[in-house]
């Protein structure tokens, strides 16, 4: 087989996702058609449709785009019918109903970024780091009836320095899934369409990534200073951690926390107890204090400790929950 016998459709949405396409359309791989949610509602009334960034991309490079609604929709499934893929090609978008997924001759692989089968779900990049892990990666694997279960085509490996959020994992996993796409592709054309793959490990003690939410991110201050600080970058810039800010008299704000200092400073208070010196914030965890480097107040922007502290008086009256 040679790579032009290969008729494409990619399935995509964010940011992540286009770097991959961005490879295909470079390396000259046939994308016949782009798969993409449809344009969401912006604005203070809803009424501006804002296409997705793999949409954009698709349009600027003369790509067909289709937005189903439903992906089990008939007419939907018709269309990319239509176009007559023998492969397709998925990188974070939504659950695939097996109308679609069998429907190419060589079936459809996707782009994960976790090394299978840990961290299956809808957001293992945040996890992996919440979780304090060293190390994550990508995974590519073909579809089958459950989510993120699928034979193992081919992974590759990404380290996580101590001190890298969520933003620095992701924007390495983005670039590294392009490159695990091109090498799957690869193997894909030498093997004739069916390249070697192998059944996830089911033995081991699996790490699951479901998909975050507000609650998700409050910050439970009795746990300690380390996994505090893991959780902090798992969620900075987006959608950041937070917690609630509570005066002596009862008065209450959010209070958005992006970036921390691990200390060896022993706590005897108890935890989310505030402490301040002249250009530091400090807050009580279960073991340690946690030196608090960057972070916003509900209506206002945001900025670093000293200039929160600045602009609070007396901050010993002040805890978080």
């Amino acid at each position: 087989m040679q790579k032009e016998d290969l008729r494409i459709v990619f399935m995509g949405t964010p940011e992540f996702a286009v770097e991959t396409l961005k490879a295909l359309v470079e390396n000259h791989y046939n994308v016949v058609a782009v798969v993409t949610q449809p344009d969401k509602p912006v604005g203070r009334h809803q009424n501006e449709l804002q296409p997705s960034e793999v949409k954009k991309y698709a349009l600027e490079h003369n790509l067909p785009v289709l937005q189903p609604v439903k992906m089990k929709d008939p007419e939907f499934v018709e269309t990319l019918r239509s176009y007559q893929a023998n492969l397709q090609v998925v990188v974070a978008f939504r659950m695939l109903p097996e109308v679609v997924w069998a429907m190419p001759e060589y079936g459809t692989f996707n782009v994960h970024a976790a090394l299978l089968p840990q961290y299956r779900g809808a957001a293992p990049i945040n996890w992996a780091v919440i979780n304090g892990e060293t190390e994550t990666g990508v995974t590519t694997f073909f579809l089958d009836h459950d989510i993120d279960t699928g034979r193992i085509i081919m992974k590759k490996h990404f380290p996580i320095p101590d001190d890298a959020n969520v933003e620095f994992v992701y924007d390495g996993l983005m670039h590294l899934g392009a490159e695990i796409c091109m090498e799957t592709l690869e193997a894909i054309v030498a093997a004739d369409g069916h390249p070697i793959s192998i059944p996830q490990d089911e033995c081991a003690e699996l790490k699951a990534a479901p998909k975050i939410f507000k609650e998700t991110c409050q910050v439970n201050w009795s746990l300690s200073a380390k996994r505090i600080y893991d959780f902090v970058r798992g969620l900075s810039p987006y959608p950041g951690a937070w917690t609630v800010l509570k005066d002596e008299k009862g008065g209450e704000a959010v209070l958005k926390i992006f970036r921390t200092t691990k200390t060896d400073k022993q706590v005897n208070d108890r935890a989310g107890t505030l402490m301040a010196d002249r250009k530091h914030l400090y807050i009580a965890c279960s073991d340690a204090w946690l030196q608090i480097d960057e972070l916003q107040l509900a209506g206002k922007k945001r900025m670093d400790a000293q200039a929160f502290l600045n602009g609070m008086k007396e901050i010993e009256k002040y805890s978080v929950v």
